[in-house]
Parts: C-alpha cells; structure tokens; sequence
C-alpha cells in the first residue's frame, strides 16, 4: 500500500528534499513502504539537470536551489500541489520513460475529474491545455498553456520529485524564468481555466486515480 502524506502549510524545499532522500534510501533498503507527499512550498525556483543559465531572467526574485532531478527551471509556489512520488520504480518494469508517461497519465486523469482535458506534447514533458480563446501562434496552430511539470530522479530504482499542478497559483511569478525551457507557450491553472477546484478537491482526484495508472504487482498499467 503507498503511505499519502499531506503537509499543511508551506513545506521549506531543503527540508522536502532531505525527507524524500531518507524515505527513498528506506524504501530501497526495504525499511519502508512507498510513498507519496502532497505538499506546497514558499515560492522558489528549482533548476534541473538541464537548465540553461540564461533562462533565469530574474535571478534575485525567489530563492533558486539547484536539484538533480530531470528537467529545467521550474517555479513553485503557494497554490501550487506539489506531489513527491517516492516509489518502487524496479518493481514496475524498470521502465523510466513509461514511469514518467505513467505520471503524465495520473495527471491527466486527475484533471479529467473536473472536465479539464490535460494533454501532452511531444518533446515537451508535462501536461498541457488548449486555449482556443487566445490568438493562434504565429504558425497557425493552437495556443496551449502548461497546468503541471513533471521531473524525477531515481535512487537505486526508488524515484522521488515528482509533479507539481497549479491550482491557485501567482502565475506572475512564473515570468522569472523561461519555465521548462519553453518560450512559446505560457502557464496556466485550474482557477485561471475557470474552475474554481480547491487543493483538497484536487488531493481526492489524485487519490482516486492513482490506481487507474499505477499498481505494483502489476507494474504500470497503459491505456487500452
């Protein structure tokens, strides 16, 4: 059974990150079971494993802590869930890109329980929606707005990070960065879409579809 953690307030990133380490480390050496934290942060920044300088464009406007997950410069914030996956990635077929498709999926159809059609985007991990309201890029096609970001690192199979969706978030405090290193394309969220969906409604929508997409004895389950 995966242990859900929920943190109220606002959880120090330093600190999420020492707890997820000593919960990975124990679920590798089979002191502890699975888990997953539910939690916000004050608002930083975080640059992953790919981040490029340059899309720092306001250095001095939150903290910014360098990370060893996957990814490139991401914001988190209050009105941000964050959710740290710290689970048993050899147990689900030693698969690390259909473990990150797998995140994307329990995203998305936690997003389908309140009519928000998540989607993604080849060459661009996370999950995003389609803004038919706005004018089209310069190409023609459809503008479409980034709602959760999705990076992980994995210690000898057990991941953590993990994904962040944006609720309720100050979306301004995204123009700090080049977020996830895309520059054509912006940031939105469930109360920015027009649903009023609190952390607590979205908290049950993961619950209630992590099943849907992940199941240890059974690794991950695809779509049909």
């Amino acid at each position: 059974m995966v242990e859900w953690i929920i943190s109220e307030g606002l959880t120090g990133y330093l600190e999420a990150v020492s707890e997820m380490e000593a919960r990975a480390d124990a679920i590798a050496a089979g002191r502890a079971g699975e888990a997953i934290w539910l939690l916000e942060h004050p608002p930083l920044y975080t640059a992953g494993t790919s981040a490029k300088p340059q899309d720092l464009a306001d250095p001095g406007r939150f903290p910014v802590f360098e990370t060893r997950r996957g990814g490139q410069y991401t914001y988190h914030g209050p009105g941000q869930r964050v959710a740290y996956v710290m689970l048993d990635v050899a147990a689900r077929g030693r698969d690390v890109r259909a473990f990150v498709e797998g995140l994307e999926r329990w995203v998305i159809a936690a997003l389908a329980e309140f009519n928000v059609a998540g989607q993604i985007r080849e060459g661009r991990v996370g999950v995003w929606v389609e803004r038919p309201e706005k004018p089209p890029l310069p190409d023609g096609t459809m503008r479409d707005d980034k709602i959760a970001a999705i990076g992980i690192r994995l210690r000898k199979w057990v991941s953590f990070h993990g994904i962040s969706i944006n609720v309720e978030p100050d979306l301004s405090h995204f123009d700090g960065i080049v977020p996830c290193g895309v520059r054509d394309h912006g940031i939105t969220s469930l109360v920015d879409l027009g649903y009023p969906v609190t952390m607590d409604d979205l908290d049950l929508a993961l619950k209630a579809t992590f099943p849907q997409v992940f199941h240890k004895s059974a690794g991950l389950r695809r779509p049909a």
